[in-house]
């Protein structure tokens, strides 16, 4: 089959490791070039955002560009293969045709590019996934003709390491690399160190994007609804940022001391352990208490809890399958929305180089 490629400017937004905010950074991307004045369009052709095995998709993303783009397309033309475990072991046994796979990508995103300007590609949760079918993010980037933006984290000086690595996988179709959700305390070494570096070998850095609450963690609000939990008490409080997880496992005077050294954290136990629910309570960095096992705590910590702002929520199932539920909450942010994408927009604005990025 022979294609015709629409004159379209073409970015695939990959990352170095999962969950380094290529969403909100793709649609804020896609949100700015609109302003310039483009006709923007989207795909995703990898979802890996899944509720179950076999292949049933949960990946949001793709409606939540839809909605702030406003795009006409369905699902199955911005994200056309269903990157479950079941499809990968298809995919071992011979079972998938990565000839075919890689002309439906190549259909559905000329049918998209149709009508636009500026594409942006969202890659996976890492630019090696897809290798099975000869579709990581590189060899997406050259079937689609697209320039490459890397997404990085940096902590540590060790994370260059990932950078150099990714970079020379991506090769000449790299735009450069993103740095986001930077904290204060390696930000200045990554500035006035690591970008001269990484410049130095002919890796073009395109900004540094500091860490910003809004887009680090979760509301309560947004982990109850996630959870489906239920408010036992504080629900007019649950707008405070969760951003890590305690396990109250260990004795009350003990939990009280661990839970005063933390700050923006949840503390997850058993609905049982009222000693426990009332360090956590009166623990000045705890944001909400979530217990497990379907049992209500005394009405003593619920009325401290009220009294405190402290939300309290209950949530059926074990504590260690509720501790994995909501730190993959957090981690894969799936309570990403408009507010989330606009936060992104003005970091990129004030911290990147947009006119690069968009190639303008």
């Amino acid at each position: 089959m022979t294609h015709t490629t629409p004159m379209t400017d073409t970015l695939l937004i990959t990352s170095t490791r999962e969950s380094t905010g290529k969403t909100a950074i793709a649609l804020a991307l896609g949100a700015l070039a609109r302003d310039r004045g483009h006709a923007v369009g989207y795909m995703k052709p990898k979802g890996t955002r899944l509720q179950s095995r076999v292949g049933k998709t949960l990946d949001q993303d793709p409606m939540l560009a839809r909605d702030i783009l406003d795009l006409d397309a369905e699902m199955h033309q911005m994200e056309p293969i269903v990157y479950s475990p079941t499809f990968v072991r298809s995919a071992i046994r011979g079972e998938e045709d990565a000839d075919e796979l890689a002309a439906t990508v190549r259909d559905r995103f000329d049918d998209l590019a149709a009508d636009a300007d500026r594409m942006l590609i969202e890659g996976a949760d890492e630019l090696t996934t897809g290798g099975v079918i000869d579709l990581t993010d590189p060899e997406v980037a050259d079937l689609l003709d697209a320039d490459v933006v890397l997404v990085g984290e940096y902590t540590e000086p060790t994370d260059v390491d990932d950078v150099l690595a990714a970079a020379a996988d991506v090769g000449d179709r790299l735009a450069g690399v993103l740095f986001n959700r930077v904290a204060d305390a390696p930000f200045d070494e990554l500035e006035g160190e690591v970008v001269p570096f990484l410049e130095g070998r002919d890796v073009p850095v395109l900004g540094v994007l500091p860490r910003e609450r809004e887009l680090a963690g979760v509301t309560v609000r947004g982990l109850a609804d996630e959870l489906g939990a239920e408010f036992l008490a504080g629900e007019d409080d649950a707008d405070a940022y969760v951003e890590r997880f305690l396990v109250g496992a260990m004795g009350g005077d003990e939990a009280l001391r661990y839970f005063r050294r933390t700050k923006d954290a949840a503390v997850i136990t058993g609905g049982d352990r009222s000693e426990i629910h009332t360090a956590a309570v009166e623990a000045p960095g705890v944001k909400c208490l979530i217990l497990t096992g379907g049992h209500r705590p005394p009405g003593a910590v619920l009325g401290t809890a009220a009294d405190r702002g402290v939300p309290v929520l209950a949530v059926n199932g074990d504590t260690r399958t509720v501790v994995e539920r909501a730190e993959e909450i957090v981690r894969s942010g799936r309570t990403r929305d408009r507010r989330t994408v606009e936060a992104m927009r003005r970091l990129l604005a004030d911290h990147a180089d947009v006119d690069a990025l968009l190639g303008d």
